[in-house]
C-alpha cells in the first residue's frame, strides 16, 4: 500500500479581505440593556426584531437622528398612556426618540400594529430596519405604511417552509430520547439524500413532526450557538439560507459569488466558516449580524473543513491535489502544508497531532503538527467516514462495517471497537453539545444510535422514518407562528 507523502513545512500568507456588504441595523445597546433589565433572555434578532421571552414581538423604529446625548435612557410616552415597559404597551417612545411598536395578535392569525388617528412625531418620522423580515401575517394600518421606507419585503410575504408529513402507525420498539436527561426537549433537524426537505423530528417519535420545504438538495445544515437559527447551503444555489426556527421562515439569504458548500460553526467566537471550492475561498460569517465579515483566499479547492478545539487552527483538504492544509487563524492566517493523502474523509487535530483518514485506502495518517513529520500510518476500519475527538479518545466511524474504533491519542493505539446494530451505511458522529453523548446516523438504514463517548457504549438504537445524511440537534424552541 502506498505510503503517505509528506512535504517539508511551507508557510505563506493568505489573501484576506472584508466584503463590502452593508451591515444589519442593530438595536442600540442602551435600548437592549433597558429591555433586558425588565425582560431577561430577550431575543434581539439580527434583523432588528425584538422577541420577549413569552414571544411578544416588538418592531423597532429608528429615528431620523438618534439623540445620543441622553445620558439616562427613559420612556417619554406610551400608547396606551402612562404605562411601563413591563405592561407591554402597544407603543413605547424613549427620550432619545427611539420607538418600539408591539405586534398585536388578532383573530384568524392576523397581526397588526397600534391603530392611531394621529401619529406621534417620533412614529411618523421613524423607519423600520431596512433589512428586517416582517412577521408573517402582519397588516399595517394605512397611515403606518410610511414606516416601511425602502424595506425589501420580498421574503416577508413568502409561505411558511413548514409542511405536514403523513404519520405512520406507532412503533412499540421506539425508545424516546427523553428517557435520557441530556436529550430531553431536543429537536432533530435531519437532511437526507432521499428528499430535498429538512425533516424535523421530535425525539419522542420516529416519524418527523413536519418538514421544512427546500427547492434544492441541502449540502450542509448547521445550527447557530443560540439554537435559534439554521444555516443551510444547497446544490445549485449561491446563497446561505438563514432559517428562523421560532417561525420556520427564511429570514435572510447571504449571497455568495459562487457555490457555498460546507458550514463549520465556531461557537466560542459566534462565527461560521463556509467553504466555496470554486472560488478557492473560505468565508467567515458573523452570526450576530448574519453578514460576511471576511473572505480567505486559499490554495486549491477546499473541502472537509475542520476546526481545532481551541479555535486557532482550521484544516481543509484540496480535492484536486489531495493536499492537506492548516490555516493558523491566530497567526495572520498563515497557511501550513501538512502533506498529501488520498481521498480524505476527515481531518482532526488532537494532542498537537493531525489525524487524517483516507476513505478509499482505509488508512489513518498521524502527523506531528510542529515538525510535519509522519508519526505513523495505520490500518483502520473499512471506509472511515467520520472522526470525533472526546477527551483522550479519537472515535473513528466506519461506513460499511458499522463499527466505531476508539484510538487513544496519547499512545496512538486502537483500544476499543464499538459495533452498531444498524446494518446500513453509517454517515456521521454528531456530538450533543454539553454532554458526553453523540448521535451516530446512517444513510441507508432508517435508524440512529446514541453513543456515550465516556463509557464507549451504544446506549440506544432507534428507528427513524427516514435515513440520515446529517443531523443538527437543538433545544426545542417555542414557536411564534402557531
Amino acid at each position: 500500500m502506498r505510503k503517505i507523502l509528506l512535504s517539508i513545512c511551507l508557510l505563506s500568507s493568505l489573501t484576506i479581505f472584508a466584503p463590502q456588504n452593508a451591515q444589519a441595523q442593530k438595536v442600540p445597546d442602551k435600548i437592549e440593556n433597558y429591555v433586558e433589565k425588565i425582560f431577561p433572555k430577550t431575543n434581539f434578532r439580527f434583523d432588528g426584531v425584538i422577541i420577549l421571552p413569552d414571544n411578544t414581538i416588538y418592531l423597532p423604529l429608528f429615528p431620523a437622528a438618534l439623540d445620543e446625548n441622553k445620558e439616562e435612557l427613559d420612556i417619554k410616552a406610551t400608547i396606551p398612556a402612562a404605562k411601563t415597559l413591563k405592561d407591554k404597551p402597544d407603543v413605547v417612545i424613549f427620550n432619545n426618540d427611539f420607538v418600539l411598536m408591539r405586534v398585536i395578535e388578532e383573530k384568524g392569525g392576523k397581526r397588526t400594529l397600534a391603530k392611531m388617528d394621529t401619529l406621534p412625531n417620533e412614529v411618523r418620522t421613524g423607519l423600520l430596519p431596512q433589512d428586517m423580515l416582517i412577521p408573517k401575517g402582519l397588516v399595517l394600518p394605512e397611515n403606518l405604511k410610511i414606516i416601511i421606507g425602502n424595506l425589501d419585503i420580498s421574503l416577508a410575504q413568502q409561505d411558511d417552509l413548514k409542511t405536514a408529513i403523513k404519520k405512520t402507525a406507532s412503533d412499540n420498539t421506539f425508545k424516546p430520547l427523553s428517557t435520557l436527561p441530556e436529550l430531553k426537549d431536543k429537536t432533530l433537524y435531519i437532511a437526507t439524500c432521499y428528499n430535498k426537505n429538512i425533516q424535523v423530528v421530535n425525539q419522542e417519535n420516529k416519524t418527523p413532526d413536519y418538514a421544512l420545504l427546500q427547492k434544492h438538495i441541502p449540502i450542509s445544515i448547521k445550527g447557530t450557538p443560540d439554537g435559534k437559527f439554521l444555516l443551510v447551503t444547497s446544490y445549485d444555489k449561491k446563497t446561505v439560507d438563514v432559517i428562523s426556527l421560532v417561525d420556520d421562515q427564511v429570514i435572510k439569504r447571504i449571497e455568495f459569488s459562487s457555490q457555498p458548500e460546507e458550514i463549520l460553526i465556531d461557537k466560542e467566537n459566534n462565527i461560521a466558516y463556509i467553504s466555496s471550492p470554486l472560488s478557492h475561498s473560505i468565508f467567515i460569517v458573523n452570526l450576530q449580524t448574519m453578514t460576511l465579515s471576511k473572505q480567505i483566499k486559499v490554495n486549491g479547492m477546499c473541502e472537509k473543513l475542520t476546526l481545532s478545539d481551541d479555535g486557532k487552527k482550521l484544516f481543509y483538504f484540496d480535492k484536486n491535489t489531495h493536499e492537506i492544509w492548516g490555516i493558523e487563524l491566530d497567526n495572520r492566517y498563515l497557511l501550513k502544508d501538512v502533506g498529501k493523502f488520498p481521498n480524505v474523509s476527515k481531518i482532526v487535530l488532537a494532542n498537537n497531532k493531525v489525524y487524517i483518514a483516507s476513505r478509499t485506502k482505509s488508512r489513518l495518517a498521524i502527523v506531528d503538527y510542529d515538525t510535519i513529520g509522519l508519526i505513523a500510518e495505520i490500518d483502520i476500519t473499512e471506509k472511515p467516514i467520520d472522526m470525533v475527538v472526546s477527551g483522550d479518545n479519537l472515535f473513528i466511524l466506519g461506513a460499511t462495517q458499522n463499527v466505531i474504533q476508539v484510538l487513544d491519542v496519547q499512545t496512538d493505539m486502537i483500544t476499543d471497537s464499538i459495533y452498531l446494530n444498524t446494518k446500513g451505511f453509517s454517515t456521521k458522529i454528531s456530538p450533543i453539545e454539553g454532554t458526553d453523548l453523540a448521535l451516530v446516523t446512517d444513510t441507508t438504514a432508517g435508524m440512529y444510535s446514541v453513543l456515550n463517548m465516556k463509557t464507549k457504549q451504544v446506549i440506544k438504537t432507534n428507528p427513524l422514518e427516514t435515513p440520515v445524511s446529517s443531523v443538527v440537534v437543538i433545544d426545542k424552541v417555542q414557536k411564534i407562528n402557531k
